[in-house]
């Protein structure tokens, strides 16, 4: 379960947005304020919206740190 949860974090420290108004910025590199929007609008469904929800429980509670430590020190996992 750790490494999932380790594979989980890799891949959104290493996502980036790939639409929008912040198409390419990295997921951690988004304001706050954006995360709120979507919360108050609704999460797109599948994976990119767990991410999305993930981010923004991150955001919410001071975290971003650790996201950016976590890209800076592991790779970008390798796409299937």
């Amino acid at each position: 379960m750790l490494e999932k949860q380790s594979s989980s974090l890799i891949t959104l420290a290493h996502t980036k947005m790939p639409y929008g108004k912040y198409k390419g910025y990295y997921l951690v590199d988004i304001p706050e304020s954006y995360y709120v929007w979507y919360r108050n609008k609704g999460f797109p469904p599948g994976s990119f919206g767990i991410l999305l929800a993930s981010m923004y429980e991150i955001k919410l509670n001071g975290l971003e740190d650790l996201i950016r430590k976590v890209k800076k020190n592991y790779p970008a996992p390798i796409k299937k």
